[in-house]
C-alpha cells in the first residue's frame, strides 16, 4: 500500500473511532437525562402506588395500580424521599402546601408508626364534628344525602361473593362518591360518638364502610385516628394498570386474561 493510501486508512480508523465513541457519548446522555427526569416526576409530580386491601371499594379494588399527584398538597418529611430528606423528622409543615378538599382519595402515612402507607377519602376538616348514627355520615350535625343503587357484589368478611348495600353518597361541596356496607346499617362501626377534628388534622373513611380501619378507629385499637396535615403524601388521580385480585402483575403473557381493561385510565372521584 502506498504511503497516501495508508495516510488515508489511518485517518478513516481515527474517524470511524471518534464517531462511535461520540455515538456511545450521545446514548450514554440520553439514559442519563431519561433516568433525571423520571426521578423527577417520581419525586415531585407523581408516584405510582398498588391497593393491597379492599377498604375503599367500589372506588378502588385491590389489584389497582394509580398515579398519586405529590404536588396536589406540597411537600412534608412524609412525602420527600429520603435522599432529599437531610435530616430526618425535621423538616417543619409543608413546602408549597396547598389544602387538600373534602371528598378527596388521599394516600398519608399512618400516625401511629409513619411508616406506613394508607389510603382513604377525606371525610372531615378540622373543625368539623363527625359521627355515625344507624349506617348514616352526620357532618356538623347534618345527614349526608345518599341515594340507593344496584346491590354490589363483592366478597364478604368470609370470602364469599354477595350482593351488599351499595349507594351514591354526595358530601357538602358536591362530591359524589360511592359507598358499600356489607352489614348494612349495623355494622360495628355504624353507631359512633361524635369525632372533633383537632386544628390542622383530618378525618379519613374508606368507601367500604364496614371494612375500613380508619379514623373512627383511634391508634390505640390499630387504627388510623386523626391524620395531621403533614402526614399527606398526594392524592390519587388515575388508575393507570388493574388485574384481578390476586393475580401477578408481572405475568405479562397472562394479561389478556387478568388485566381489567375496562378499569385503565379511569379518574379516581
Amino acid at each position: 500500500m502506498s504511503e497516501p493510501a495508508r495516510l488515508k486508512s489511518e485517518e478513516f480508523g481515527v474517524a470511524a473511532k471518534k464517531a462511535k465513541e461520540g455515538s456511545l457519548w450521545e446514548t450514554v446522555k440520553v439514559i442519563a437525562q431519561a433516568l433525571l427526569i423520571a426521578l423527577v416526576i417520581r419525586t415531585l409530580l407523581f408516584q405510582p402506588f398498588n391497593i393491597p386491601s379492599g377498604s375503599l371499594i367500589p372506588t378502588l379494588l385491590i389489584g389497582d395500580y394509580l398515579f398519586v399527584s405529590k404536588y396536589s398538597y406540597g411537600y412534608s418529611h412524609f412525602s420527600l424521599p429520603s435522599f432529599l430528606d437531610w435530616i430526618p423528622g425535621e423538616m417543619p409543615g409543608r413546602i408549597f402546601a396547598s389544602q387538600p378538599k373534602r371528598g378527596d382519595v388521599i394516600v398519608f402515612k399512618l400516625p401511629r408508626d409513619g411508616e406506613t402507607d394508607y389510603i382513604k377519602r377525606l371525610i372531615g376538616l378540622p373543625g368539623d364534628k363527625i359521627q355515625m348514627i344507624h349506617g348514616r355520615l352526620y357532618i356538623n350535625g347534618t345527614i349526608v344525602p345518599r341515594t340507593p343503587l344496584p346491590p354490589y357484589a363483592t366478597p364478604d368478611r368470609f370470602g364469599h361473593v354477595a350482593d351488599v348495600a351499595h349507594y351514591e353518597e354526595t358530601l357538602p361541596g358536591g362530591v359524589e362518591h360511592e359507598i358499600i356496607q356489607l352489614e348494612g346499617d349495623n355494622g360495628q362501626l355504624d353507631d359512633t360518638g361524635v369525632y372533633e377534628v383537632p386544628p390542622g388534622h383530618y378525618f379519613m373513611m374508606g368507601d367500604n364502610r364496614d371494612n375500613s380501619l380508619d379514623s373512627r378507629v383511634s391508634p390505640e385499637r390499630e387504627g388510623v385516628g386523626y391524620v395531621p396535615f403533614e402526614n399527606l403524601i398526594g392524592r390519587a388521580e388515575v388508575i393507570f394498570f388493574s388485574v384481578e385480585e390476586g393475580e401477578p402483575a408481572w405475568q405479562v403473557w397472562r394479561w389478556p386474561w387478568i388485566v381489567r381493561w375496562r378499569r385503565m385510565f379511569q379518574r379516581v372521584e
